[in-house]
């Protein structure tokens, strides 16, 4: 499975249901119930899966503290297929959580060859997109932060390379540095726990991202000095390698736990409670206490030619400063869901569910549900034309580029790099 997931690939079909069958992702659905509000990108089914979404939705409805992080790989200059997980992460930072991004110099250094300077300049267009979104929070360069780099090495220690070889299918080829490069990802995941208190923390990614997730989520839990275990009418902290004088603070902070070689049992609390007594243990004992980072799983946003939307396939997509004529060239020459003959159109309808064009206006052109639903069966009833649909869509899109890149252009002051 591991050459059929491939985070650097610009070119790759995902089976979804396969990926949450084998892996254990689950529907997003049911995470939702504690929302005070359910956004846009979830409704519309394009967040469609989730691993312990549901502390995160509990801390919003609670207002108790989470983290919320992604990264960008600064290879290639953003474009629209990057801007979903931006809103998702400008979204949970206005509902209460800690926002952190990374530009994932480093990565792209090591798998692209992408030269540092380079590195510099594109990274700084995805941070004026962020901040063209209303982004709020920490912002820095994997390079450039050492604290990063000493909790990557940290990581590493609980990491070898039959692991990495069947997550991602390194092979005696894959040069040192790639490697490094996925540890890097792992500390970044981690780093908002370091930077601030531990807390739950999510990390908002595209389907064929799932590889860095379940890497790290393992090692998070590696490097807990203790697990905390409930067990039929009791509740057991384990230790792994905990120092002894930690787990003797477990055994004096709750009255009537026996301890016992390598463990506590404790009675009469709830198993919440006494994770999180542990957790500032834990701490107080040099410990990382870290939570296990959450995941959401958006789909891909098709390309204008089928596919993946990516940079390295220029047609396939807009970026943010592109002459108004080509915006409106690619947006005429994209693929629809529509039928041979204009006789079938008007008999048989379109299909919206193939065309990149009723997409991209699912992902971001078109904000008002109403709106879109309109759309939607104007052409399933054969209402409208394909080509009409085409100008309709190439007008929201140079008008929502010409507010966009406005905001970009005001938010360059508040980059520092």
């Amino acid at each position: 499975m591991a050459d059929e997931i491939n985070p650097w690939s610009s070119n790759q079909a995902i089976d979804v249901e396969k990926l949450f069958s084998e892996f254990g992702i689950e529907p997003i659905g049911p995470a939702l119930s504690d929302l005070p509000e359910i956004p846009y990108f979830m409704r519309r089914g394009i967040v469609v899966g989730q691993r312990d979404y549901r502390q995160i939705a509990t801390a919003i409805r609670d207002k108790t503290p989470f983290h919320i992080l992604t990264g960008f790989m600064p290879s290639g200059h953003p474009h629209l297929g990057h801007l979903m997980v931006m809103k998702e992460v400008v979204w949970h930072v206005q509902q209460g959580g800690n926002g952190y991004v990374t530009i994932a110099d480093r990565e792209a250094h090591a798998v692209r060859g992408t030269p540092w300077e380079k590195c510099r300049e594109l990274g700084k267009e995805y941070l004026s997109c962020l901040y063209a979104l209303g982004f709020e929070g920490t912002t820095y360069f994997q390079s450039r932060n050492e604290r990063l780099k000493d909790l990557a090495f940290e990581a590493a220690t609980k990491v070898n390379f039959s692991e990495l070889t069947a997550i991602y299918g390194f092979s005696p080829e894959t040069d040192l540095a790639h490697a490094e490069s996925v540890i890097t990802q792992v500390a970044d995941i981690l780093y908002p726990q370091v930077d601030r208190a531990p807390a739950p923390t999510l990390v908002p990614v595209g389907i064929d991202q799932d590889p860095h997730i379940r890497l790290t989520r393992g090692v998070a839990h590696k490097m807990r000095m203790f697990t905390v275990e409930e067990r039929d009418g009791y509740v057991s902290v384990r230790s792994k390698n905990a120092p002894d004088a930690a787990l003797n603070a477990v055994h004096k902070a709750f009255a009537g736990s026996k301890k016992y070689e390598g463990h506590v049992d404790i009675r009469g609390l709830p198993c919440a409670d006494v994770s999180q007594k542990v957790r500032s243990i834990e701490i107080a004992h040099g410990g990382f206490g870290f939570f296990t980072p959450s995941s959401t799983y958006h789909i891909f946003m098709p390309g204008l030619t089928g596919g993946k939307m990516s940079s390295s396939i220029p047609e396939s997509t807009i970026s943010f400063y592109e002459p108004e004529a080509t915006m409106r060239k690619k947006v005429m020459s994209g693929i629809t869901g529509g039928r041979m003959t204009l006789e079938e159109q008007k008999r048989l309808g379109g299909e919206p569910d193939k065309c990149s064009l009723y997409l991209l206006n699912l992902f971001h052109m078109v904000t008002d549900d109403l709106e879109l639903a309109g759309i939607r069966s104007n052409c399933v009833s054969g209402a409208i034309t394909c080509g009409q649909c085409k100008k309709d869509t190439a007008e929201r899109v140079v008008s929502f580029m010409k507010d966009f890149r406005e905001k970009m252009d005001a938010a360059a002051e508040k980059i520092e790099v």
